[in-house]
This record gives C-alpha cells, sequence and structure tokens, in this order.
C-alpha cells in the first residue's frame, strides 16, 4: 500500500512558476511509472504528464517545454515543476503511483493561475 501526499499548489499569476510534490509513504523505487493529472469542473482527469520507471518522461502536448517531471528517490518524492504558467492550466493536480497492478492517488492539489 502506498499514500501520496501533494503539496506546494496554490494562487499564482500568468507567467509565475510552481512546484508541486507528491510525497509517497513507501518507497517509489521500482514502481512501473508516476505521473501528473489534473481537473476541473466537470471535466474529466487528464495526464500531464509521466516519469516511467526507467526514466523515460512524456508531456501533454499543452504542458511541453513549460513542466517538467521528476523524482527524487531517496525522498520517494515525485515533482512537477511548473513554469510560464498560464491561466488554462488552472485546474486540480493529482498524483498517480503505478505498481503494477496496484494503482495509487493522492489526494489533489489546487492550482490557480490568474490572469
Amino acid at each position: 500500500q502506498v499514500q501520496l501526499v501533494e503539496s506546494g499548489g496554490g494562487l499564482v499569476q500568468a507567467g509565475g512558476s510552481l512546484r508541486l510534490s507528491c510525497a509517497a509513504s513507501g518507497s517509489i523505487a521500482g514502481v512501473t511509472y508516476m505521473g501528473w493529472y489534473r481537473q476541473t469542473p466537470g471535466k474529466q482527469r487528464d495526464l500531464v504528464a509521466v516519469l516511467t520507471g526507467g526514466g523515460t518522461t512524456n508531456y501533454a502536448g499543452s504542458v511541453k517545454g513549460r513542466f517538467t517531471i521528476s523524482k527524487d528517490n531517496a525522498k520517494n518524492t515525485v515533482y512537477l515543476q511548473m513554469n510560464s504558467l498560464k491561466p488554462e492550466d488552472t485546474a486540480v493536480y493529482y498524483c498517480q503511483v503505478v505498481r503494477t497492478p496496484s494503482v495509487y492517488w493522492g489526494q489533489g492539489t489546487q492550482v490557480t493561475v490568474s490572469s
């Protein structure tokens, strides 16, 4: 069982930066992949960025070049560095860890970007 706790969300002006953290209660070494998703009211949860256990990253087109996913195995933490934020990045951001066949989610952290 892995419990995930996100932090780092908040209110920022357009063009600003935030770094989200996702702290895992157990080791994240050897997981299949880790990802960040986001969701706005009335819409589905969309993938923002994923980092595989082998170190491969993939990003949604809308955030490519602005967001960076990374991890620190020693701290059992996954990060999402978000730069050049836009109002359309406003959402609740969720961390996901997959250790096949189990999938774990955090509780979400709100990111609000003002114009």
